[in-house]
């Protein structure tokens, strides 16, 4: 890693991304501290900090304490995520929207544009509704439709402005700029999260004590990492071999292949989407000042608050726990049969003269492809739900109230991990420049 880095910073070309994407990454910092016109901060605040489920924590974990400040870039660019989400579903159920996935980059540039356009919608969407609930409640001192206006525009814009930047990282930075957007906000708030971690185990007891607690924390952190890498880089590789054919007056194919299969095939997103499913109802319960309560609404609401799973005291909340995974293994399924189609793979092999051994080409290679999918897709999600649970239990069970989690890490690793790769590819790409220069 280290010296990936060191070499890329050799060459100018990729230097100059490289900085790119560090002048960008301040750019979001600073916008992530300049306040809402009309939007009183403290208030707004002290009003966050008495929230007592964990749905406000994801959502300013993902903003990079944004939302808890209420500034301009509060949603993010979570709009936009939301967005590319909704389309790749919606690609399945509008036959035009599939046409253009499949059409080329002229395809991918509409369906980019389609991406946008719903982005500001759902912005503006989200916006209004943060700026009426929390104007009704006070938030905005005193409140008046050219406020909520001004809230409005300033959320919306910043949401867009993110967009625009991860799109122009895309361009002349390297890596996913998305993807950068999301890690740098997630990395904003590990100090304070390490800080309540000291705090809470370490501060105040004997030197002894204090340094067991912090080498179990260390374990902890760097053993799930651990787990987090693993399950990005396993692959499952299914042998395949091309059969010989006449192409002129040579013979060509007979090479052997494979088809790599990833065990974590949906990535994060079975995360990202359990997790916001949970957090949904507490948020919106938040904005009609619903939370709490000892009815059934209430116990429901606490059940689905992360913070009270592994809870000793009160066991039955644990159940939303199980619906936790069962969402998570249910859409890993469900994003991996959108994004992989064995079908297809078995027609463009069946085409290219190529075949599993021991498999005839047809259905049965479908079938084989299937029940291998199948299989590696429960490994994956198991791996994913390890890797979340895990801070929910330190969390429950000793109290370490930190918003990154297993979905923070996964995502860190894997942006990492990514952006690496692009790099060494962009090193790769020139060394062949090079040597054909030559």
């Amino acid at each position: 890693m280290l010296k990936t880095l060191q070499n890329a910073f050799k060459v100018k070309d990729v230097r100059h991304r490289i900085f790119y994407v560090l002048m960008m990454l301040v750019v979001i910092r600073i916008g992530s501290q300049l306040p809402v016109p009309g939007v009183d901060g403290s208030y707004f605040k002290t009003w966050f900090e008495s929230q007592t489920g964990d749905a406000f924590n994801f959502l300013d974990a993902f903003t990079g304490g944004s939302f808890s400040q209420m500034s301009i870039f509060a949603l993010s660019i979570t709009p936009y995520i939301t967005s590319s989400i909704i389309i790749q579903l919606l690609t399945i159920a509008i036959p035009k929207l599939e046409e253009m996935q499949r059409d080329g980059e002229d395809g991918r540039k509409k369906l980019g544009a389609i991406t946008r356009y719903v982005t500001i919608g759902l912005s503006l969407f989200e916006s209004i509704a943060m700026a009426i609930g929390f104007g009704n409640r006070g938030l905005i001192p005193d409140n008046n439709f050219v406020k909520i206006v001004v809230v409005v525009v300033a959320l919306t814009a910043g949401s867009a402005f993110l967009m625009w930047v991860g799109e122009q990282i895309n361009e002349k930075g390297v890596g996913n700029g998305i993807s950068i957007v999301l890690l740098i906000n997630i990395v904003s708030r590990i100090p304070s999260d390490m800080t309540t971690l000291y705090e809470s185990f370490m501060k105040g007891k004997i030197i002894a004590k204090a340094l067991l607690s912090g080498v179990i924390i260390a374990a902890i952190i760097i053993g799930v990492v651990i787990l987090v890498i693993i399950l990005n880089g396993a692959e499952r590789r299914i042998p395949v071999q091309y059969s010989k054919k006449m192409q002129g007056r040579k013979m060509m194919g007979g090479q052997s292949s494979h088809i790599p299969l990833k065990v974590n095939t949906a990535g994060v997103i079975p995360v990202i989407f359990a997790s916001s499913i949970m957090s949904f109802p507490s948020v919106i319960a938040s904005f009609l000042g619903k939370t709490g309560g000892t009815g059934i609404g209430g116990k429901i609401l606490a059940g689905m608050n992360s913070n009270n799973w592994f809870d000793l005291d009160h066991p039955w909340y644990s159940i939303g726990l199980v619906a936790y995974i069962i969402m998570v293994i249910f859409f890993a399924y469900f994003y991996t049969s959108i994004t992989f189609n064995p079908l297809e793979v078995a027609d463009n092999m069946k085409k290219q003269g190529g075949f599993i051994p021991g498999i005839r080409p047809g259905k049965p290679t479908v079938d084989y492809l299937t029940k291998m999918l199948n299989y590696i897709i429960f490994i994956g999600a198991a791996g994913l739900t390890i890797v979340a649970v895990i801070p929910f239990f330190f969390n429950g069970v000793f109290g370490a109230n930190v918003s990154f989690g297993g979905t923070s890490i996964i995502i860190i690793v894997g942006v990492v991990l990514e952006t690496l790769k692009q790099i060494e590819s962009m090193m790769l790409v020139r060394n062949y420049k090079g040597f054909l220069d030559n």
